[in-house]
């Protein structure tokens, strides 16, 4: 997938200006280079050194920044190899510079993830922690960040180890019983095996179960404001942003596409969708909003249907709760600020959680914020301590119960340890390839190749 056996440099800091920015060179020569770099002897492991950094072009030598190089000899590196980081000043150019410098005294510029790609090869990480540090790159809330951190620690790893040697233990004994075949159960009776059986398939019944709610802090939410033009859809957008991301006018049809924004809802990332009006009329551009307004509402995980009782009650509105019918929904009544002009309450019979608001009051969308907490589950799942937040995980582990499940029927119907061997078998390499033990090369550069340069 890679060549190893070379020096590898990138920066590891994100593209743009700040006060630093970091280059990382990990490989055998990763210490020589930067002795040319920095004019200077050996740098001693894991001490800051300030130094100047220096450039030959055309035969003349440049300073090019003054940085501090630390050392981190292999094994005990990020990498396992031996690594020098150099902090310099964080302009683009400076960086590049550094880069470019490198790069002549013999190294390559690095692949995507690929430093941490040699982390896992040299058994410095396992492949769910290599997941992790893209999970933890990536992380927008808090909660995100913290499941990263746990699995980047190691959590799941052991989880999944402790759970593989009962498997392989359990299997080294059928395993044992076929050299004695008369014997039958010899190293571990029928009753014995199911009880083990049974045990492992819990634990990964109690891993799924997690898992699931551990999917929705890591993939987030989807919700889909709609309603008619004017019910103050884009104003509880903003509110709940928390900025003017959207323009509010009292013209009917300002927002012609869709507006898309992240939020915190309790530590899950939920993707807020502000749409165009659900009205026939318009322009060619509005009739599109529109269009694009209906495609989002059917990949919602959830639609903030927003009614203005401000003014009456009218068909389009009815027709909103028809077409919404089968939909997960809050029912949004705003404008609470203003007097109402509905003289009965229209929504008291439809399916979905009524929620007043009012978008320009203070503390108006409050009740609005609870009522997605609750809608989409997000506290039960914020308390939870999950270990599991990967679909590839989940997709293993749903293999692993499967193998367990032939297995277990098997057990009891007395059928030769063979087949139950095989059985249990392919329940542990699927926990194997969860943790990179049995893994494609196409597998690693599918998940090594979303990791940025530098990383």
């Amino acid at each position: 997938m890679f060549a190893t056996d070379d020096t590898i440099v990138a920066v590891a800091t994100p593209p743009g200006h700040g006060g630093i920015g970091v280059v990382r060179l990990s490989g055998p020569k990763a210490q020589a280079i930067a002795e040319v770099l920095l004019g200077r002897t050996r740098l001693e492991p894991r001490m800051a050194t300030l130094a100047t950094l220096l450039q030959t072009v055309a035969g003349d030598t440049e300073r090019i920044d003054q940085v501090l190089a630390t050392s981190f000899p292999g094994p005990s590196s990020y990498t396992g190899e031996d690594v020098v980081e150099l902090s310099a000043h964080g302009s683009p150019v400076v960086l590049e510079g550094i880069v470019d410098a490198a790069m002549r005294a013999g190294a390559r510029l690095a692949e995507p993830g690929e430093f941490t790609f040699r982390g896992f090869l040299n058994g410095r990480i396992d492949l769910v922690q290599a997941e992790a540090v893209a999970d933890l790159v990536n992380a927008v809330t808090p909660l995100q960040a913290r499941l990263a951190y746990d699995q980047l620690d190691g959590t799941l790893s052991t989880a999944i180890r402790a759970i593989d040697a009962t498997l392989f233990d359990l299997i080294a004994r059928l395993e044992a019983s076929l050299d004695f075949p008369d014997e039958g159960y010899h190293f571990i009776d029928r009753d014995q095996a199911a009880t083990a059986i049974g045990s492992i398939t819990e634990r990964l019944e109690a891993l799924l179960s997690a898992g699931r709610r551990g999917r929705v802090i890591r993939e987030g939410r989807q919700v889909v404001i709609v309603g008619n033009p004017n019910t103050g859809k884009s104003s509880i957008f903003n509110g709940l942003v928390g900025s003017g991301r959207a323009i509010v006018t009292n013209v009917p049809g300002t927002t012609r596409d869709l507006v898309t924004e992240t939020i915190d809802v309790n530590g899950v990332p939920v993707r807020l969708v502000d749409t165009a009006g659900l009205r026939e009329i318009g322009d060619a551009v509005e009739v599109e909003g529109v269009t694009r307004a209906r495609a989002a509402l059917t990949v919602a995980d959830l639609a903030l249907l927003v009614f203005d009782r401000s003014r009456p009650f009218e068909d389009d509105d009815g027709q909103l709760l028809a077409e919404t019918s089968s939909t997960r929904r809050l029912l949004v009544v705003n404008k609470g600020d203003l007097p109402s002009a509905w003289v009965s309450d229209p929504l008291v019979a439809a399916p979905g959680r009524v929620v007043q608001t009012s978008a320009t009051a203070d503390g108006g969308l409050e009740p609005l914020r609870e009522a997605l907490a609750a809608t989409l589950s997000v506290e039960e799942v914020s308390r939870d301590p999950v270990a599991i937040t990967n679909l590839r995980h989940l997709d293993l582990l749903e293999q692993a119960r499967g193998g367990l499940e032939r297995a277990g029927p098997a057990i009891a119907a007395e059928v030769s340890e063979e087949f139950v061997v095989a059985d249990l078998q392919e329940a542990r390499a699927a926990l194997e390839e969860i943790t990179g033990r049995r893994t494609t090369d196409d597998l690693l550069r599918h998940i090594f190749d979303r990791f940025c340069i530098g990383k």
